[in-house]
């Protein structure tokens, strides 16, 4: 019997009737077709399903739809705000923090978790911070670069003076 839930994610509210055994990843990307959330190994291992869920870095593989009733998701695809990046995903591309690309959506969601609770976080706080996200590529070097690009850039725009840049 399905299950009614009401979630708002990305900023927009959506209600929908899921199987009590679904899973948050999936309702993402096959019921409001959000696929930038990865499915990487369905057993909490890669990390590539990271979303924000009430402002906790969550595995999406992990919680299953109907428990996320009542919650604010924030996506991968929620991240960028008015057509500019978010200076996570700005520093991704700047800094090379990604090839193949798979494991990035999740690495950019724990990032932004770390960041929001240490905006100045060291080498070794940010590789602590994303050992729950495996990347088979990088070697995770120009990951932490990426990281550190997005707090100082993070920053600098907060200490600017309203209407600087304008």
């Amino acid at each position: 019997m399905k299950r009614e839930i009401t979630v708002t994610v990305n900023g927009e509210q959506h209600h929908s009737h899921v199987e009590p055994r679904m899973l948050l990843v999936h309702y993402l990307r096959e019921e409001l077709d959000l696929t930038g959330t990865h499915i990487g190994c369905d057993t909490s291992q890669c990390g590539a399903c990271v979303v924000d869920i009430n402002g906790e870095a969550v595995k999406a593989c992990t919680v299953l739809a109907v428990q996320a009733d009542g919650s604010s998701i924030t996506t991968i695809e929620g991240l960028a705000t008015d057509g500019n990046l978010h200076p996570l995903q700005e520093g991704f591309w700047e800094k090379h923090g990604l090839q193949c690309g798979f494991c990035t959506p999740g690495m950019i969601m724990a990032s932004a978790q770390l960041l929001k609770n240490n905006p100045t976080p060291t080498d070794t706080e940010i590789r602590k911070a994303l050992e729950g996200n495996i990347c088979r590529c990088t070697g995770y070097q120009n990951i932490v670069r990426a990281v550190q690009y997005a707090a100082e850039h993070m920053r600098t725009n907060a200490s600017e003076p309203v209407g600087a840049g304008e």
